[in-house]
């Protein structure tokens, strides 16, 4: 075997263990940003399919985290222009908190809180799920998104603002989109 086919065999490796460590985590903000276990699954393995084919081309793989979730983002966001997402569910809209608590007073805040972000604009959600579910900064929120540090800014401020209505102001702070305080 010559050096290509050992580097190719090397960089293949190093793909699959990637995609064991972190396709799950991939998964998971999938599903944040489009509300649906088959779209997030979707979404990841259109990630993964480009991720394999930019592979070797990655010359700093430290760095491959924040691609990768660039790259989920665009596959989400890209996905959102398609006509035959242009349809729309029948179903009646996420309800407020105070609604479902009348329901189900053991209702779990984070599902509550997830029904409420899937009715955000898709920028804002995606700036809240960087932000707070993935723990990014505003720089490298900004830089994912392909935009400024004060819109980042703005959306996550306008976004939070939105929750809150739709929570009817019972957003607090130890309640976060991962659960985790």
């Amino acid at each position: 075997m010559g050096s290509y086919g050992r580097r190719r065999r090397s960089d293949e490796d190093e793909f699959t263990a990637f995609y064991a460590a972190r396709g799950d985590q991939l998964r998971g903000t999938a599903y944040l940003l489009c509300g649906d276990w088959h779209l997030a699954e979707d979404l990841t393995q259109i990630t993964f399919i480009k991720l394999y084919r930019a592979w070797a081309r990655v010359e700093r793989h430290e760095v491959i985290d924040q691609y990768a979730r660039r790259v989920l983002l665009r596959a989400f966001l890209d996905e959102r222009r398609r006509p035959w997402r242009r349809e729309h569910s029948t179903a009646p809209e996420s309800a407020t908190f105070e609604r479902v608590a009348a329901q189900d007073p053991d209702t779990d805040r984070r599902l509550v809180l997830h029904a409420a972000l899937l009715d955000l604009p898709k920028r804002r959600r995606a700036v809240l799920v960087l932000r707070f579910w993935l723990d990014l900064s505003v720089e490298q929120t900004a830089e994912i998104l392909g935009c400024t540090a004060g819109t980042v800014k703005s959306q996550t401020s306008d976004g939070l603002a939105d929750l809150r209505r739709a929570l009817g102001g019972s957003l607090d702070v130890d309640v976060t989109l991962g659960g985790r305080t």
